[in-house]
């Protein structure tokens, strides 16, 4: 067994609940030759195990080192069955699927009628919960069945099956090449955020007009429409057109809404559309409808379509608390965050192996900003540390940028600006190297990089001057991208009203509220 294998098996008992372990040994025991299998002591040892110890399974088992490569893959397999089993992790395309599998075991015995009628079943329901890839090869089942048995049961059987075998080819190739353009679209939005010129706005365009298929809308069905759906909202944020954005995650609702036996087999997509639904409204700054809208969210996170498994519990906790923090911003608060941010580490150690590093260093830069409000500027920079010193991010380019921008600003001041010219020597070699060195970061290196010059009695006129230059460009197309991580006007006005920024913003979330 390789050691990717070795791996997974260990962290899949590790994720094991005390009722899927007892259900395992349940599964185990109905056969008592396996009371004392190789595979089963292999389990016992493997759970007690805080690290995996393959001296200690040898050991403690009577598994030879020659054996124990087979025992793994062979308890892995009967894991992955258990599991299956289980009514908890029971769904409607497992369901279908297994369906599906005594059909072709019916076939197999000759037993064509029966097969028939089970597949003419299943494919009603294939269609009913939209799972119409499952529903094109029960087709090409029933054809196959046809070919060899003519049931002559119903008129003009083979026109039929061919017209329903054409048309839910042309409905799956148009959900392939939404979905398609749907993860193309999400992967340049993780690899560089939103788009930062005009050219890079042009190109995600044409992109856009050139990959989205031709379809008549009346024909597309829920999948079909989410997938639609999907591709325009992620197309929206990059080009920063957030009120499509609020449209299109309203239509992604709107659709679970018309379709409400979708949810629970789509569980992760209802929770996604509600949190991005919440994003569009914290870009458009509709603080009142936000908070009812996350309230609303929460309410329907208990909601018994939605299944309580680990996978959904990572994303309720991702989102929630990641607009939990944006409702702060909103509102100005950002004192007394200490319990909402120990909740966060703590849940981040506990969904460590299910919540990717990308939205790990996304919760630590809203964090440091929540400390930066806050005027602990000691605490902010520990968490951007987090983020500047993590080599292996990849993504998010513009987060890597405003990180370190942030950081130059929370250095100045908590007054460590004994090596201020260094940070922003590097700052200012990551941005060019980013291709991320725009008029706003330029002004703001220019300013705190002449810092140390400017007298004391000289410095509110230059943060009236870097303010008064910074605000033309608060509805640039692409310059006002910069406002959406560090609300750097609220905090020049801070400096130079000599009032906390959390009561700047507060005041301006107050006149702005809607």
């Amino acid at each position: 067994m390789t050691n990717d294998l070795t791996e997974n098996l260990f962290s899949l008992i590790k994720s094991l609940t005390p009722s899927e372990k007892r259900q395992f040994s349940l599964y185990v025991g109905r056969i008592g030759v396996n009371a004392e299998s190789k595979f089963l002591n292999l389990f016992r040892v493997i759970s007690a195990q805080k690290v995996y110890n393959e001296k200690l399974i040898l050991e403690k088992t009577n598994i030879s080192k020659q054996q124990l490569s087979n025992v793994k893959g062979h308890l892995y397999k009967q894991l992955l069955i258990s599991l299956k089993l289980n009514p908890v992790h029971q769904s409607i395309p497992i369901n279908i699927r297994e369906q599906l599998d005594f059909a072709s075991i019916l076939y197999r015995k000759g037993l064509y009628k029966q097969s028939l009628k089970l597949l003419d079943k299943v494919k009603a329901t294939a269609l009913y919960y939209e799972e119409k890839n499952i529903a094109y090869e029960i087709l090409e089942w029933e054809k196959i069945i046809e070919s060899q048995y003519i049931t002559r049961s119903i008129h003009n059987r083979a026109e039929s099956l061919i017209k329903q075998t054409e048309e839910l080819n042309e409905l799956n190739q148009i959900a392939g090449k939404l979905s398609n353009l749907s993860l193309q679209l999400y992967s340049i939005f993780l690899k560089m955020g939103y788009a930062r010129t005009e050219e890079e706005a042009r190109s995600i365009k044409e992109y856009y007009r050139e990959s989205l298929p031709a379809y008549e809308f009346s024909k597309l069905g829920f999948r079909e429409k989410l997938w639609l759906y999907k591709a325009s909202l992620w197309y929206s944020f990059l080009i920063q057109d957030f009120l499509s954005c609020y449209r299109y995650s309203s239509k992604w609702i709107a659709l679970f809404d018309e379709y409400p036996h979708m949810v629970a087999v789509h569980p992760v997509s209802y929770v996604k559309g509600n949190h991005y639904l919440l994003e569009s409204l914290f870009y458009l700054n509709h603080t009142r409808v936000f908070e009812t809208t996350l309230q609303n969210f929460e309410n329907k996170l208990k909601d018994p379509k939605i299944p309580d498994d680990d996978n959904i519990a990572a994303l309720a906790f991702l989102y929630v608390y990641s607009n939990k923090l944006n409702l702060r911003f909103m509102k100005g608060d950002f004192a007394n965050g200490e319990a909402l941010v120990e909740k966060i580490l703590k849940k981040i150690k506990k969904f460590g192996s299910r919540i990717d590093h990308h939205h790990v260093m996304v919760f630590y830069y809203k964090i440091a900003s929540l400390y930066f409000g806050d005027e602990d500027y000691v605490k902010c920079i520990t968490f951007l540390k987090k983020i500047i010193n993590n080599k292996s991010l990849e993504m998010r380019e513009d987060l890597m940028c405003f990180a370190r921008i942030l950081n130059l600003v929370a250095h100045y001041e908590a007054g460590k600006d004994y090596h201020l010219d260094s940070l922003i020597r590097s700052t200012y070699k990551f941005l060019i190297k980013m291709n991320d060195l725009h008029e706003v970061q330029k002004e703001m290196i220019k300013f705190l990089r002449n810092l140390p010059e400017i007298s004391p009695l000289e410095l509110k006129d230059e943060f009236r001057k870097l303010h008064s230059t910074l605000k033309q460009y608060e509805d640039h197309p692409y310059e006002k991208r910069a406002f959406l991580y560090l609300d750097i006007l609220s905090w020049l006005e801070s400096n130079i009203e000599n009032r906390p920024v959390a009561e700047i913003v507060a005041e301006k979330a107050r006149l702005v509220a809607r």
